[in-house]
């Protein structure tokens, strides 16, 4: 593949090569990053992994190419999978969903990984900016295994001190066991991954750490772009970018409109 990765591209690659065979993975509503990464992962290495769209819980990797629709999944799909089931919400399964991997994007995020949808300022009567509301994410990432965020934009207006209001606790105030002290069950954050970086949590804090720097992005533009301080190590390496078969792959058989491309 001649043409270099776009940072969404780069971005969908390091959360496919998270995925494992076996995840039931479950993405929200219009967030190609994450769509991407999930059906690029199901093609290249979990022929048994189950997508979860729009209620429906699928394998379809047997079918040569699991294109990207423009918003969420087509569920025409369903007609050439290879298994189905209408159970991909039943909020009646959670004790289940150990095996469940979640995706969420946010208002804003803070160094615990606390999630904000509801909407931006002080008085809720008159928010600033209203934002897409909780929707499901409180139950899905309080049972799900594991889950990623993922956003958009890296500035100080997203990743803040602290959320005006939280949608979903990642690791409260901090602490091993915070999730456990307010009875959270699930797996928690594992990773945030944005346009300039990929960040983890530290092992006892659950602060926010920098793990690498995407190709041409500085400390200092991390830094610069973060509200709170960041964990740094004292060896930062670079993203790797994505090999010419997962890139091939991901243009070839995902993303063939090139939404990852474009804007």
């Amino acid at each position: 593949m001649s043409f270099p990765a776009t940072i969404k591209e780069v971005m969908a690659v390091v959360l496919s090569r998270e995925l494992e065979d076996g995840d039931h993975l479950q993405v929200g509503v219009a967030l190609p990053v994450p769509e991407v990464a999930v059906r690029l992962a199901h093609i290249m290495h979990g022929p048994n992994m189950q997508l979860i769209f729009l209620g429906g819980r699928m394998n379809v990797h047997h079918l040569e190419s699991i294109p990207l629709p423009d918003f969420g999944w087509d569920s025409r799909s369903v007609r050439w999978a290879e298994s189905y089931s209408d159970r991909g919400h039943r909020f009646d399964q959670v004790k289940a969903w150990h095996k469940r991997v979640f995706f969420v994007g946010g208002l804003q995020v803070d160094k615990f990984g606390n999630i904000n949808l509801i909407g931006i300022g002080n008085d809720p009567t008159k928010l600033k900016f209203r934002g897409p509301a909780s929707v499901g994410t409180p139950t899905l990432t309080t049972h799900v295994g594991r889950y990623y965020i993922v956003l958009n934009n890296h500035s100080s207006r997203v990743l803040v001190p602290k959320c005006d209001y939280v949608s979903a606790v990642g690791w409260h105030e901090g602490g091993a066991n915070s999730r456990k002290e307010l009875g959270i069950p699930g797996g928690g954050p594992k990773l945030c991954v944005t346009p300039l970086c990929v960040m983890d949590f530290t092992e006892v804090e659950k602060r926010m750490r920098l793990v690498s720097l995407h190709p041409g992005v500085t400390l200092d533009d991390v830094k610069a772009n973060t509200g709170f301080e960041l964990v740094i190590p004292d060896i930062i390496p670079t993203t790797l970018v994505p090999t010419e078969d997962e890139l091939t792959t991901l243009r070839t058989r995902v993303d063939l409109n090139g939404l990852l491309r474009s804007g």
